[in-house]
């Protein structure tokens, strides 16, 4: 019979749960929303459906433009008060929306909305967990992203189903409801507001001065990373807007897109395992090189074979963008070290989120004008931050790059 868990491990993996959970309702009633609702909005007001999509952009910008100064505000106090806001922030949000009689009150809920992705999202909870646990939060934020991988395949049939029952504004209602009564108290009450005193040790000397002589950081690592994950979250946001129609695009019958476009999920989810399985005694960065080619392979099948490669493309486009979820949090953690995580994380997001909510817009209209040949402009854009990844260096050696000793790796996931 096993000895059972150290209080650390158990305290870690509560954490980890609590945590994931409520990401998954953060990013369910937020980023995935205007799929379901945003048809049922623009009826209802005798808009297009394209004036919804264009306020969730804005408040992608929002988001983008709050980052640092939320990251700032992790840094220096924690992260469980910040978390915690958020869930007000976007209660408010959804509420504005359920309410609203006119356009302007709609959009001003967007925006609310993204003031709340900006404090909510994996990039806030990254940097708590960095808070907590220095380099050691690359495991769990692996582990948080393996809970939350699901919040599109919990977040659409929930508002699908708030949708059927009680209409848009009740599924918003609803939504806000559940921000207070589930995910406030998550944040509030079973986030620590302090780094686990077990861990203290190692968080005091990760963050005692820069990487050792020797694995500086260069000066351009921030710009180089900034760049990758621009390009990456701009074939994740046109992917996720268009790739049922850009597998039509390339001959595959719409029945069989859908059914192959429904295998981006359980391919993130895979890949997640993978990584937190056999990739984690690596540095992320070896994560990061080969989740940027894994969309240019797929896509070089998909151009060359056409309607049978579609189930390959979306499985490989799945696995890639499901590990670069987990290297946006942990790459800059080994490279940079955790003292000033969260502000530079902002820094380091902000421009993947202006592209990110651009991209559904603009890779429309290369498939408006290529067809199934627009696959190459995302190809294009991993296989430039494959190069850019290239550029950098693992940075400081194992036992400071957020790889934790043999008897630690099973202790910071979700159980």
């Amino acid at each position: 019979m096993s000895a059972p868990a150290p209080p650390q491990v158990r305290r870690r993996a509560g954490v980890v749960a609590a945590l994931g959970t409520a990401q998954t309702l953060a990013w369910g009633s937020t980023y995935y929303l205007p799929a379901v609702l945003a048809g049922p909005m623009a009826r209802e007001f005798g808009v297009s459906s394209a004036w919804v999509f264009g306020a969730f952009s804005a408040a992608l910008i929002v988001s983008a433009l709050l980052g640092p100064a939320a990251g700032r505000a992790i840094d220096a106090r924690g992260g469980r008060g910040v978390l915690a806001l958020s869930n007000l922030v976007f209660a408010i949000g959804l509420a504005l929306m359920g309410i609203a009689g006119n356009l302007w009150l709609l959009a001003a809920g967007w925006l609310v909305l993204g003031v709340g992705m900006a404090m909510g999202l994996y990039d806030a909870a990254f940097a708590t967990l960095t808070h907590l646990y220095g380099r050691d939060a690359r495991n769990p934020i692996t582990g948080i992203t393996l809970i939350a991988g699901f919040a599109s395949t919990v977040g659409w049939p929930l508002s699908a189903l708030f949708e059927a029952q009680f209409g848009w504004r009740g599924a918003c209602l609803i939504w806000a409801a559940l921000q207070l009564c589930l995910g406030l108290p998550l944040n509030r009450f079973l986030i620590p507001g302090t780094p686990d005193p077990a861990a203290a040790p190692a968080v005091t000397e990760s963050q005692a001065g820069a990487p050792a002589a020797g694995n500086e950081a260069p000066r351009h690592a921030m710009a180089l990373l900034a760049f990758v994950f621009s390009a990456a979250w701009f074939v994740t946001g046109a992917m996720a807007a268009h790739l049922p129609r850009l597998l039509e695009a390339a001959g595959a019958t719409p029945t069989a897109a859908v059914a192959a476009a429904a295998l981006v999920g359980p391919a993130q989810v895979a890949a997640r395992v993978a990584e937190f399985g056999f990739l984690r005694r690596t540095h992320p960065l070896i994560s990061a090189r080969l989740a940027c080619i894994a969309h240019p392979v797929g896509a070089a099948a998909l151009l060359l074979i056409g309607a049978p490669a579609a189930a390959a493309f979306t499985l490989l486009h799945g696995a890639g963008n499901g590990v670069l979820t987990i290297v946006k949090g942990t790459l800059p953690l080994a490279i940079f070290g955790p003292e000033g995580y969260g502000r530079r994380q902002g820094l380091i997001g902000a421009p993947s989120r202006f592209v990110q909510a651009c991209a559904p817009f603009l890779f429309g209209v290369m498939i408006d004008w290529y067809g199934a040949g627009s696959v190459a402009l995302s190809a294009a854009c991993c296989l430039s931050a494959f190069i850019a990844l290239l550029v950098l260096q693992p940075g400081p050696p194992a036992s400071a790059a957020g790889r934790v000793a043999p008897s630690a790796p099973h202790s910071s996931g979700p159980g």
